[in-house]
């Protein structure tokens, strides 16, 4: 069965792995249609993701096909178009039974911590597949991107009519931006590429953007659009230290600043100006819920979250190695690259 591995960073391999075994109890055996690629996997590739090792396949947003299904499985059939939820979680550390399966003490993602789904064919537990029979193979890859946004964004809590301010317009900030549009709270993008920008205005219907210059004039802009408001809620998806350690300079006094993004870099920041003074809640947003996985199924399938716009480019399973680093050119536009493993 055919696979791509990263053996090292920015070492692709063209491998042969050993077929599945059949299904166990709870377990679905899996042809795998759909691979969507993110800064996951990106980082990966460049050694900068601090949870993923080597070597390594990829793969954790998937669109897949139910082939066959172990003993006591009753969520899916044969059959059945599914979404994976490719976080592995234990169920049974003090994290799990508290219910914050996302950060459980255990867990192992898909093609980070352990082999994921840049394969043929896949085994899994019955538990982490979400039933998406409507929505097309594209679509189920794209739903593990929209649900680590609509985590973050739960996290970070917007009210109607306060200003929500997302730091980043790559996937994972487009996808929390889709989820503040719907919280009622109003939306502020910033980013440093302007194409991105036109993007999320042209697009995503976001009129409100800033073009960062890693300057004053960045507060200054975002004073002017809000009023003197600031941002109640700040949402850094950026994965660069340099901006997450100015999010509080963007935020409301009483406000909350969210850390969706991850970086191997210290964090430095002024306590007294910004944190103390202002009485900041920082929080971070890792992986998202079962439940954000089925609230968003439902929003393709009622037309609320439009997935047309988001996927770019396309590649075949077995150009994936000779494409790949374009992917991480800002010229070539990738919003979102999705693998064809038909």
């Amino acid at each position: 069965m055919k696979a791509l591995q990263l053996a090292r960073p920015r070492t692709w391999l063209r491998i042969d792995v050993a077929e599945p075994p059949a299904p166990g109890p709870d377990e679905v055996l899996l042809r795998v249609e759909r691979v969507g690629i993110c800064g996951t996997d990106l980082g990966g590739y460049l050694g900068k993701m601090p949870f993923f090792s080597y070597p390594r396949i990829p793969g954790h947003e998937l669109g897949v096909e139910v082939l066959s299904t172990g003993p006591g499985v009753t969520n899916v059939k044969p059959g059945d178009r599914c979404s994976v939820e490719p976080y592995l979680n234990c169920q049974k550390c003090h994290a799990c039974e508290r219910g914050f399966t996302n950060c459980c003490e255990h867990n192992e993602t898909l093609g980070v911590m352990c082999d994921g789904g840049l394969a043929e064919r896949i085994l899994l537990p019955a538990r982490k597949l979400h039933v998406a029979n409507s929505l097309t193979p594209d679509q189920c890859a794209l739903v593990e991107t929209l649900a680590i946004g609509c985590h973050a964004v739960v996290r970070g809590n917007p009210k109607s009519g306060e200003n929500i301010l997302i730091l980043g317009a790559g996937p994972i900030g487009l996808s929390a931006l889709e989820f503040a549009k719907l919280s009622g709270a109003r939306p502020i993008v910033m980013d440093i590429s302007e194409g991105r920008l036109a993007f999320v205005r042209d697009t995503m219907g976001v009129p409100d953007t800033i073009l960062v210059r890693g300057d004053e004039s960045d507060v200054q802009s975002l004073s002017y659009i809000t009023g003197g408001r600031m941002a109640h809620v700040v949402i850094d998806a950026t994965g660069s230290h340099k901006s997450m350690v100015r999010g509080m300079e963007f935020c409301a006094f009483a406000g909350r600043v969210v850390f969706v993004g991850i970086t191997q870099q210290n964090l430095e920041f002024p306590h007294a100006p910004f944190m103390h003074r202002r009485e900041l809640t920082l929080l971070a947003s890792r992986n998202a819920h079962s439940k954000d996985f089925t609230r968003i199924i439902g929003l393709i399938e009622e037309g609320k979250i439009d997935t047309a716009p988001w996927i770019t480019h396309h590649a075949a399973f077995d150009d994936v190695a000779e494409v790949f680093p374009s992917w991480l050119m800002p010229e070539t536009g990738v919003i979102k690259a999705v693998v064809n493993m038909d």
